[in-house]
């Protein structure tokens, strides 16, 4: 990495210019290393401009301090082309306004910042959309998709995005700001370049619509219009900073139907373009069974498909649905396939075509497994080539032993596939397989890139597929621009050896000391490695929330993505920087463990995992904050507590005593205290005589009351006491005869529940006893050891689990299930319990019999859900149960029940000990502010906030004074 000093002493210089955020920091830098590619350069550091004028001073400084300029958008680029040594230019911070939108005209102006999806979704409302739609339209922006030429399945349709174009307001590398359109004479000397070239232009130039391989000069000829805008686009920030763009918009069709065709395979498939594309579609897409099976084993069941092992998605469009229909059913009978399926309803179109967007992001891995990189993710040939490149490159693939999974734009003649490239042990193995792979597409006539553009691994690809004639007129292109190298150098002119700077070669195995941190390996190195940058976590999920990344839901900064985490692990594996550096910690701090982004990201990255890993090495041997001996800690706390309920509610209520005791205990002092239950659930259960009880609960819990300790026998609830109630059937009439249960159920009874919420554990014993179950608890107070690993304090986790391990064994190896009420607890023990305990079989064995309380339920051959017709619940689903496990049981249950369902997506902002810990008040609320607190405003009288997690309950208390109720409470 560069030098930390000099770095800051630039920065310090550049900051006197600016009316932004410049940062040279080590975790800065670290985190604008990479982009989506394979390729590690860090920058000396990066600049955040709020308008036209720091990037002109920005730019101004490069060249007098021998710096270079490389402009990134969401750093989405998979070819290395948003990353550079110099100062990085991140435009999607501030600059990211939609300046003007002229519906008649259909015409928009933005900013390079601008991120697609919400570009969109202002368009809608105006029956218009941006033409090419890539697949990380929901975070890539309008400057990268330009610096790209990026295109997207509707390229078909409405073009490439160079064929929107109107008119660029750029700066170039001389710091002259320049408006390209037509005609060449805004750029001195560019006439007489395009005269002497003519001949290239003509011939090496623009051969077929996906020929996106170097600059795209063709459109500086006459016959195409001398379109200096649209000759710029593709050049990947080695000509100019964008600072403003005007594009064409197009109408959004009547209608669309979705056509799947089958084939025997993808290449067959490619084969039937020609008749495809005779029905004029708006988008065709090709995937291969490889893909499907991927998305299968990850996802779970995929709709159905018609026969094959290769389909293309066709959808075509009409002024209204029978228009559409129409054309697809014409589609069918021109196409050589066996089988087709015609699609209809939106709903079933979009779990359709969500096979191809999860596949997209599975692609990560190989089909064995193994991690899948790009370097030859974009190749593109004339479509009428394109099932004779599939079947040699399938060869050529065998030949070098590496796979991948196919999928692409394939009415374009593009096709996408990761590859399982040895980079880490060979990469002179990569660089002789891509020069092969390379000379195999130029012979079908094809190019590099179909969309995503050389950057660093393709350009020095360059030769093989251009002349020195063309080569030179790129270079010469550039000069007119860029005459002092200062953008983005390295790209598409002058570039370096595609095997330079790669980020995982050589590195060796750092270990674990624990977690099963990937399918085959437990080693943290490969872990945070599985990060390739895709930057699903910065996906604009707007109003509707989001689980993944709630931290940068609230901040917008790259530091709180899972990726830009992974990416400051990196350096710590690769030993740029220590696991006790500043970096680290500021990098960590304001991950939630939410868990969201080891189901969410397409990599698998597991954050809250790689976080636990981290603190633990941090701290190990060393003293700790003192909130995690407080907080990481707190059931041993609260077991203490329990013995003095009324004793410990009455102090927290006293403010100033309760704020200087938080402030103590390094909690943050706006939050309350949650108060204790009177009668902890063990005490009560105790007093109903335990796990030998031979009656079931005499009756139902009722719904809205509060557990009141007056009038008790031994200090029970008088609506849960049995000790003189009659003997009574699952449906609770009286039966007259003794109760006589039909199998034994552990109830986990995890610290929250038994010491705040004892109420929900005597309803879910009342369900399940309702079912003729017996009901036990274990016999000591045990454990998930959740808070442990969530702070790092590993060798804790395992002394708790170990206990747990020792309780539940002999029920579970009797063939008996254990049924969770606290969701973070029931997934600690399905997912952290078996990594913990690797050398335990009976932890494998205790994971397996977990179920949630709903799973229980819908698995129950004689429980129905009680029906509630009119009724109206806002639910939100807890993180770790979003990430291990899913949701699915509860949706079941409530949709039988007739229910209006409000599902809210994303985190509550709590999460177990992070919303109580000084420091992270205000994330805290932000993070609530995305979907809980909205939704908690508009909540109706009558409707019932549902959640099963603690924190969730906890923090809608707490900043919204709306009691949730957990499922137990609400089914009776």
């Amino acid at each position: 990495m560069n030098d930390d000093r000099s770095a800051e002493l630039l920065a310090d210089a550049l900051r006197t210019r600016l009316t932004c955020v410049v940062d040279a920091s080590p975790r800065r830098r670290a985190e604008y290393s990479s982009d989506a590619s394979n390729y590690r350069v860090p920058p000396a550091m990066v600049v955040f401009p709020r308008g036209d004028d720091d990037v002109a001073a920005t730019v101004a400084f490069a060249r007098e301090n021998g710096l270079t300029v490389t402009a990134r958008g969401a750093g989405t680029s998979v070819a290395g082309n948003a990353i550079g040594p110099g100062i990085v230019v991140d435009f999607s911070r501030h600059m990211n306004a939609i300046q003007a939108i002229d519906a008649e005209a259909r015409t928009a102006r933005v900013q390079p910042g601008v991120v697609l999806s919400a570009l969109q979704a202002r368009l809608r409302s105006e029956g218009l959309r941006f033409g090419p739609d890539p697949s990380t339209q929901d975070r890539c922006t309008l400057g990268g998709m330009i610096g790209n030429n990026a295109c997207g399945p509707h390229a078909l349709a409405w073009g490439r995005t160079a064929d929107t174009v109107r008119e660029l307001r750029i700066l170039d590398g001389t710091g002259t700001e320049r408006t390209l359109g037509a005609g060449l004479s805004t750029v001195p000397g560019l006439a007489d370049f395009t005269t002497a070239h003519l001949a290239v232009l003509r011939t090496e130039l623009g051969r077929f619509e996906r020929q996106a391989s170097g600059y795209g000069l063709e459109h500086l000829l006459p016959e195409r219009g001398s379109a200096v805008a649209k000759a710029f686009v593709g050049s990947e920030g080695t000509c100019g900073l964008l600072l403003a763009a005007e594009v064409d918009l197009a109408p959004v069709p009547g209608a669309t139907v979705l056509t799947v065709l089958g084939y025997p395979d993808i290449a067959t498939a490619a084969d039937d373009v020609a008749a495809v594309l005779r029905c004029a579609p708006i988008a065709v897409e090709g995937i291969d069974a490889g893909l499907v099976d991927v998305v299968r084993a990850h996802r779970g069941a995929v709709p159905e498909l018609p026969r094959g092992r290769g389909w293309l998605f066709v959808e075509t469009a009409g002024a209204n649905p029978a228009e559409a229909v129409a054309v697809a059913e014409q589609l069918c009978r021109e196409a050589s396939t066996a089988d087709h399926r015609i699609v209809t309803d939106p709903v079933a179109t979009a779990a359709l075509w969500r096979i191809r967007a999860d596949g997209a992001g599975l692609a990560g891995r190989s089909p064995d497994g193994n991690p899948a990189w790009p370097g030859w993710e974009d190749a593109a040939v004339p479509p009428e080539n394109l099932g004779t490149y599939l079947r040699e490159f399938a060869y050529l693939t065998a030949e070098y032993g590496v796979s991948g999974l196919l999928y692409g734009h394939i009415g374009n003649g593009c096709i996408h596939v990761r590859l399982d490239f040895p980079i880490k042990d060979a990469p002179r193995r990569f660089r002789s397989f891509l020069f092969d792979a390379a000379e195999l597409v130029v012979r079908h006539g094809g190019s590099l890139s179909g969309e995503h553009g050389d950057g660093r691994a393709r350009s020095e690809l360059l030769e093989v597929m251009y002349s020195p004639a063309a080569r030179g007129a790129f270079a010469g292109f550039k000069a007119l621009f860029d005459p002092g190298d200062v953008l983005n150098p390295g790209v598409l002119v002058a570039p370096a050896p595609v095997a330079t700077d790669l980020r995982v070669a050589g590195l060796g195995p750092v270990g674990s000391t624990g977690f099963a941190l990937t399918e085959d390996s437990g080693d943290l190195s490969t872990a945070v490695h599985r990060c390739v940058g895709i930057g699903k976590c910065r996906a604009d999920t707007g109003a509707a929330g989001g689980f993944m990344c709630p931290s940068y839901l609230a901040t917008g900064d790259e530091k709180d993505t899972t990726r830009g985490r992974a990416r400051v692990l990196q350096e710590v594996v690769r030993g740029e920087l220590d696991w006790r550096a500043p970096a680290v910690e500021e990098s960590l701090d304001l991950c939630l463990s939410c868990k969201a982004c080891a189901s969410d990201c397409p990599a698998g990255v597991d954050m809250a995992t790689y976080k636990s890993e981290t603190l633990y090495r941090r701290y190990r041997g060393r003293r700790r904050p003192l909130d995690h001996y407080v907080l990481g800690q707190l059931p041993r706390w609260l077991s203490t507590a329990q013995r003095f309920p009324r004793l410990l509610n009455a102090l927290a209520a006293r403010p100033r005593l309760r704020r200087t005791g938080m402030r103590m205990a390094g909690i943050d002092p706006r939050r309350e205290m949650p108060a204790l239950a009177p009668t902890s659930f063990r005490r009560i259960w105790a007093a109903m005589g335990g796990n030998e009880r031979t009656r079931p609960m005499s009756r139902p819990f009722p719904g809205n009351a509060s557990i009141s300790t007056e009038n008790n026998i031994a200090g029970v609830p008088a609506q849960w006491n049995s000790a003189g109630a009659v003997d009574r059937a699952p449906g609770g009439e009286a039966s007259g005869r003794k109760w006589m249960p039909t199998g034994e159920v552990m109830l986990w009874v995890d610290t929250f529940t038994d010491t705040f919420d004892p109420e929900n554990a005597l309803a879910a014993t009342y369900l399940l006893e309702q079912l003729g179950c017996h009901v036990r608890i274990p016999d000591d107070r045990v454990c998930c050891g959740l808070t442990w690993i969530s702070t790092g304090q590993l060798d804790g986790a395992r002394t708790r689990l170990r206990a747990t391990v020792d309780a539940l064994a002999e029920h579970v190896a009797a063939g008996g299930l254990v049924v969770g009420l606290e969701p973070s607890c029931t997934v600690t023990l399905r997912s952290d319990l078996p990594e913990l305990l690797p050398d335990d079989p009976r932890a494998a064995q205790v994971a397996a019999a977990v179920r949630t309380l709903a799973e229980f339920l819908v698995e129950h051959p004689d429980w129905t859900p009680p029906p509630r017709p009119g009724g109206t619940v806002v639910v939100q689903p807890h993180c770790h149960q979003h990430a291990v496990g899913g949701f699915g049981a509860e949706r079941r249950i409530l949709a039988a029940m007739d229910v209006t369902v409000q599902e809210l997506a994303g985190c509550c902002g709590l999460a177990g000990n992070f919303g109580m810990q000084r420091g992270h008040y205000e994330v805290s609320v932000a993070v609530a502010g995305n979907a809980l607190l909205p939704a908690l405003d508009d909540l109706p009288a009558d409707a019932v906030y549902l959640a099963d997690g603690f924190s969730c309950r906890t923090q809608a208390d707490q900043l919204a004074r709306i009691r949730g109720v957990h499922l137990a409470r609400y089914l009776l």
